[in-house]
């Protein structure tokens, strides 16, 4: 298969692009975590040290995902429902390619040091958040190929359910333009405007509310995805069938619905929000919990139904049955078990009084680790092992590594963010250069925790490596196969029906009323108020 004429030149160049930024996070991320430990790096400084920070979470969150997702979500069109406007998605491309460049060289120049939430007074350079909005505006282009996708071929097939893949993806796009919403507005009026200059202050609290309309719903954006790869791709691969497409859209649904107005339960300390209105969004952050619940039971009991398909009857005999070697297949589960850990710790975040005891600590850093870093990554990895034959053609080189790179990551990621829980409940704030904190008394008790840690960071870097390794051979010098297509689970229960669950415009229509009444009011009230707005602020 000649490189020109491969059709999924598109989705190669958003994996790619994803791949990349994952490896110089990758490197980052290890820096810090021997940093954290006071191990002696090259070139150790405080100022490179918040850099690489910045670096580090914005391209792993920001860029791998965003790339990685449409990548993804261009695969899971053209296999399902057809990819319309190609041209279209290609100037997305490189429109977000374009701010991904612009972001990351201003923030590895040194003029950008926000780090990943970029609140102000911290200021940046203006072609931090010029990119960053490019990078968006680029993933709307997506969002409108995704759509018109899906009405192209609605309107040939009126009285069906549109195919799974395709329906998470499409609840996927809800939810990244309801969020980025808030995100649109803290750009164009108030960030943007403020670092060319065009005002001189800005308000850091209702800064913080645009971004935190956008900051969780964020996370949904990363989630679905890897939800859509557990539903539709995993019962298969392993060999079963799906338990219930029907709960599946039900939870994709749900996630429209709840995914934006939880974002006060990031803000428990912050002024100028009224304890009821912070209320309000616990409740609908613990709403959101339950799509997850669902989505545990129905996978786990598509792995069961694939496990009694190969002929296991005992009551828990059908997990040995599973295929553990299989690097899809454990990146996956091992994911799964990792985000019912995380779950936990995020049910003690959103919760009003348990929040502070944990808030801005280095349990957060954990906490989001053991989500984005493994649930949402891991999965991406896994995916990427199976999708590398079908979109390029060549088969998977050094197999081992693959297969062994899942539990090491998995291993790795355990060493790195217990300690960091453990050591966020006794006191240790996130984001600091040192563990040390100037020989205080109490900093000497989160030293074995901080090394505890740093070891993890070696080996989910060591982990990266492998993914990278096994990725490039495979790009560059795989043995060259044909006829591995794309192809997802069927339900256990028959064909599904259209009904209420496949009516997009009904839910999304929700969840703007839902918005509307978390926040209209009180980002009114915060306009309203005697407002403190403050001047940039640059320490690095």
């Amino acid at each position: 298969m000649s490189a020109t004429k491969n059709p999924h030149r598109l989705e190669i160049s958003h994996f790619a692009v994803a791949v990349t930024a994952f490896a110089l996070a990758s490197v980052l991320a290890v820096l810090q975590a021997l940093v954290r430990a006071d191990v002696a790096v090259p070139m150790k400084s405080e100022s490179l040290y918040y850099i690489s920070v910045t670096a580090h979470g914005v391209l792993m969150a920001l860029v791998f995902t965003t790339f990685f997702i449409m990548g993804l979500g261009y695969c899971f069109a053209r296999a399902t429902v057809g990819l319309e406007w190609t041209r279209v998605a290609w100037v997305s491309f490189w429109i977000a390619l374009a701010g991904t460049l612009m972001t990351t060289a201003s923030i590895l120049s040194g003029k950008s040091t926000v780090l990943y939430t970029f609140y102000p007074p911290l200021q940046a350079h203006w072609t931090f958040y010029v990119g960053a909005t490019l990078l968006v505006v680029g993933s709307w282009g997506f969002c409108a190929v995704m759509i018109r996708s899906y009405l192209a071929w609605r309107r040939s097939h009126r009285a069906e359910p549109v195919p799974l893949a395709m329906h998470g993806m499409l609840a996927t796009v809800a939810i990244w333009l309801l969020a980025t919403a808030g995100l649109a507005v803290e750009m164009l009026t108030m960030l943007i405007p403020w670092s060319l200059g065009m005002i001189e202050r800005v308000d850091p609290a209702i800064a913080r509310t645009w971004f935190w309309w956008f900051g969780h719903p964020l996370t949904y954006f990363w989630l679905v995805p890897a939800y859509v790869v557990w539903y539709t791709v995993l019962p298969k691969h392993a060999g079963g069938r799906l338990f219930s497409d029907k709960l599946t859209r039900v939870v994709f649904m749900m996630f429209i619905l709840f995914s934006t107005p939880v974002g006060f339960h990031h803000q428990f300390s912050d002024p100028g929000i009224s304890s009821s209105w912070k209320l309000l969004h616990t409740l609908t952050t613990y709403a959101i919990l339950f799509p997850s619940f669902v989505t545990a039971f129905t996978v786990t009991a598509s792995l069961e139904v694939a496990g009694r398909m190969k002929g296991k009857k005992g009551l828990f005999d059908w997990i040995g049955a599973l295929p553990w070697r299989d690097p899809l297949f454990s990146s996956v589960v091992l994911a799964m078990l990792t985000f019912g850990i995380g779950g936990f710790g995020g049910a003690i975040n959103a919760a009003y009084a348990m929040n502070t005891m944990v808030h801005n600590t280095a349990w957060i850093q954990g906490h989001f680790h053991l989500t984005v870093g493994t649930a949402v990554a891991l999965t991406f990895m896994g995916v990427t092992y199976w999708l590398l034959p079908r979109v390029l053609g060549r088969e998977l080189r050094f197999a081992p590594l693959a297969a062994v790179q899942p539990y090491l990551w998995f291993f790795g990621m355990m060493l790195f963010s217990i300690p960091s829980h453990i050591v966020g409940l006794m006191g240790m704030p996130r984001r600091i250069y040192t563990a040390e904190l100037f020989g205080s008394p109490v900093a000497r008790t989160w030293q074995p925790f901080s090394t505890a840690s740093a070891v993890g960071g070696v080996i989910l870097f060591v982990s990266a490596m492998l993914y990278i390794v096994v990725v490039a051979a495979t790009a560059l010098w795989g043995r060259r196969v044909n006829g591995q297509t794309i192809e997802f689970s069927e339900p256990l229960e028959g064909a599904p029906e259209y009904g209420l669950w496949d009516r997009f415009a009904i839910w999304a229509t929700l969840a703007v009323v839902l918005i509307v009444l978390a926040y209209a009011v009180p980002i009114s009230h915060l306009y309203m108020m005697e407002r403190f707005p403050s001047l940039p602020q640059m320490p690095f």
